[in-house]
């Protein structure tokens, strides 16, 4: 009885800090809390669940970009094609605490004069 107890419990706390990690990750912990503008060509895009992911050159500069998860960007009235490869886009959103990982989340888009706000309550 005492063994299975102490298996549970253990598996009470890894899901429990494997969840923390998780949640600190898909929300906004990470970033500064304020926000930056960044200008450049999409290079890669990986969209889709939990969020897209684009790779950005931003003058020579390589940014990560966390954009929506597909409902969220289709309801900003994003579509694959505006998110995919060689499209020049203006993206302003919070950079990480950690200026140097180059690392974005988008709050909101702009393509060809088109704004799409992916959290239009933020900023």
């Amino acid at each position: 009885m005492r063994r299975i107890a102490t298996a549970l419990g253990f598996t009470v706390l890894v899901f429990g800090l494997v969840s923390g990690v998780a949640w600190a990750h898909h929300g906004w912990s990470w970033t500064t809390g304020g926000n930056i503008e960044l200008t450049g060509l999409i290079k890669t895009a990986k969209l889709g669940n939990p969020h897209g992911v684009l790779t950005v050159d931003a003058e020579g500069e390589i940014w990560t970009v966390e954009v929506g998860q597909p409902w969220r960007n289709e309801q900003a009235g994003l579509t694959p094609d505006d998110l995919s490869p060689g499209v020049e886009l203006t993206i302003i959103g919070e950079p990480s605490a950690n200026i140097d990982d180059k690392l974005m989340k988008a709050e909101r888009i702009l393509i060809e004069g088109r704004e799409h706000a992916l959290y239009p309550n933020r900023s």
